[in-house]
C-alpha cells in the first residue's frame, strides 16, 4: 500500500523520498546505472591522463602544452562527477573547506588558457601552468584530512632557518 502511495505522489507531482546508493545516486534522478557511471569515470580519467601525458611531448611549445595539460586537468577533476553526480561535485567544490582552493584553481585554469590562446605569451603560460599544478595539488589535498596542515607545516619548517 505504501508503494502505491509513493507512485501516486510521484505521478501527482508530490515529493518522493529518495534513498542514496553507494555512488551517491538518488533513485530516479540519474539515467546512468552504477556500472555505467564507473565506466564514464574510468573513460574520462583515462582521457585526462592521456592528454596530460601527451602534453609532455609538446612541452617545448608552451602554448600547445598549456592547452593539452589544462584540458587534461579539467577532465580529471570532472571525471569524479560521474561517481558523485555533477550537483554534488559542484557542492563539494564550493564547500567552505575548499572554496578558496577551488577559486584559485579555476582562476589558474582560466589564466593558463587566456595566456596560451589569447595573449600567446610563453613565459606567462608557463607561470600559469605551474600555478595551475600547485593549485590542483592544494585543491586535491583538501580531500585528505589534515593533509594541507601537514604540508603547510612541512613547508614552514623547510623554509624557516635560524641564522643566529
Amino acid at each position: 500500500m505504501e508503494t502505491l502511495g509513493r507512485v501516486q505522489r510521484s505521478l501527482l507531482g508530490g515529493e518522493e523520498e529518495q534513498e542514496e546508493d553507494l555512488l551517491g545516486e538518488s533513485n530516479g534522478s540519474c539515467s546512468l546505472s552504477p556500472l555505467q557511471r564507473i565506466y564514464g569515470f574510468a573513460a574520462c580519467l583515462v582521457a585526462a591522463l592521456a592528454f596530460m601525458l601527451l602534453s609532455f611531448i609538446v612541452f617545448y611549445r608552451p602554448i600547445k602544452f598549456a592547452i593539452m595539460f589544462t584540458f587534461g586537468n579539467i577532465l580529471a577533476v570532472g571525471s569524479t562527477a560521474f561517481l558523485v553526480g555533477p550537483g554534488q561535485q559542484i557542492g563539494m567544490m564550493l564547500d567552505p573547506v575548499r572554496v578558496y582552493a577551488t577559486a584559485i584553481y579555476v582562476g589558474c585554469v582560466i589564466l593558463a588558457l587566456i595566456s596560451a590562446l589569447w595573449i600567446h605569451n610563453k613565459v606567462l603560460t608557463l607561470i600559469a601552468i605551474i600555478s595551475e599544478i600547485c593549485a590542483l595539488i592544494w585543491y586535491s589535498l583538501s580531500y585528505i584530512p589534515f593533509a594541507r596542515r601537514m604540508v603547510s607545516e612541512l613547508l614552514i619548517s623547510c623554509c624557516d632557518t635560524d641564522l643566529s
